[in-house]
């Protein structure tokens, strides 16, 4: 794919089937922006779309919504209320998928428009998690519609709806009972569940698998990053510091040896929910700013303790108190964030890096007509 005037490459390719497909598709594309209420920014070429033989290539090229790729004021900038508003999220998702410094290809406009909606599931899902945090093996599930053993890992009853399952683990406004998990695998819950919503309405039979899988062995760990997941960037070409996409999984890592040597502690996974705004699945009210997260991982190295020199763990009432005093000491606060807001170190070094990791890792596409979903026990 050719770079763009503005010397980036990326932007969201649609895959086509032929010349005659290509045209459709730029139709339903049109449709589909003006649904959104962005044809005038099609028109006006702050949005460009261009035909490639059987593809369709869709950029932004106005850089005052996003300068340095920055998506975290995108709302501000274009008037977005994504919380109160799924369409003004569903536009959120498009603008910042446009601005990706990578091409991220979807099969046609329908896999696009697919996509945006397992994001926004994401998302709204990411914002009613409310879980009790627990590093150790003491994870639970709601026991009338979870049975754990550990060849399996815990799997859905038969005769439970899988999305029903899920809801009730993660949402206490569903169970009425918090259940605990670690950060990981909360974030593979919420991307599931956001996956299985969307095939409810666009692909039942393999949801009907996903649901089978599930009753047979759960899929967790690098497995469902493989399966479920596409990761974008790279070390060698970091995403910019700023470039967040609602619904993706993000992974700030913990740049202190010392404290990152506490279970659970080596980092933190989230997930994006725009507008600057990440996943706080322990305290759900209050979701994390960029800002907000960098100064909770620098003040973990404070709130490290052990109980007579052996196992450590983490004092959250001290690393809280720490960031409070930083955000009253502007001066400080900048300080931080500037060793903070850097890119990580690889794995393995603790040197000047910051907490930023350089990929994201988005949802894969579930929709008829693009790559399936490799399940490997359906």
């Amino acid at each position: 794919m050719p770079g763009n005037d503005d010397g980036r490459r990326g932007g969201v390719f649609l895959k086509g089937a032929g010349r005659e497909a290509a045209v459709r598709e730029g139709e339903a594309l049109l449709e589909c922006l003006a649904r959104m209420n962005l044809e005038n920014e099609a028109s006006r070429d702050d949005i460009r779309i261009t035909s490639g033989g059987a593809s369709i290539i869709l950029d932004a090229r106005s850089p005052a919504w996003t300068p340095d790729a920055d998506t975290t004021a995108l709302c501000a900038r274009m008037g977005l209320d994504p919380e109160h508003s799924d369409e003004d999220l569903d536009r959120l998702i498009l603008l910042a998928l446009l601005r990706s410094p990578v091409v991220l290809e979807f099969a046609g406009c329908d896999g696009l428009v697919s996509a945006i909606r397992v994001r926004r599931n994401i998302v709204k899902a990411a914002r009613v998690t409310a879980l009790a945090f627990d590093t150790s093996d003491a994870a639970e599930r709601p026991a009338d519609c979870w049975l754990y053993h550990e060849d399996t890992g815990f799997v859905v009853r038969p005769g439970h709806a899988l999305i029903d399952a899920l809801r009730k683990a993660t949402q206490p406004d569903v169970s009425g009972q918090m259940y605990a998990f670690s950060c990981y695998r909360a974030t593979e819950y919420v991307i599931l569940l956001g996956l299985a919503e969307e095939l409810q309405a666009c692909n039942p039979a393999l949801l009907a698998r996903l649901q089978k899988q599930w009753e047979t062995r759960a899929i967790q760990s690098g497995r469902f990053h493989d399966i479920f997941l596409h990761e974008y960037g790279s070390m060698e070409a970091p995403l910019p510091p700023r470039f967040y996409v609602p619904g993706d999984r993000v992974w700030f890592r913990n740049p202190d040896r010392a404290s990152s040597d506490v279970l659970g502690y080596e980092g933190s996974w989230v997930i994006s929910l725009g507008g600057g705004l990440f996943s706080n699945f322990w305290q759900r009210e209050r979701p994390y700013t960029l800002s907000g997260k960098c100064l909770e991982l620098y003040h973990w190295r404070d709130g490290v303790c052990s109980d007579n020199g052996a196992d450590l763990w983490m004092d959250e009432e001290r690393v809280a108190a720490c960031v409070r005093a930083t955000q009253a000491n502007p001066a400080q606060t900048r300080a931080i964030l500037e060793r903070m807001m850097r890119l990580r170190d690889p794995k393995g070094v603790y040197a000047k890096g910051g907490c930023i990791d350089t990929t994201r890792e988005s949802p894969r596409g579930v929709c008829p007509g693009g790559v399936p979903l490799e399940l490997p026990d359906a």
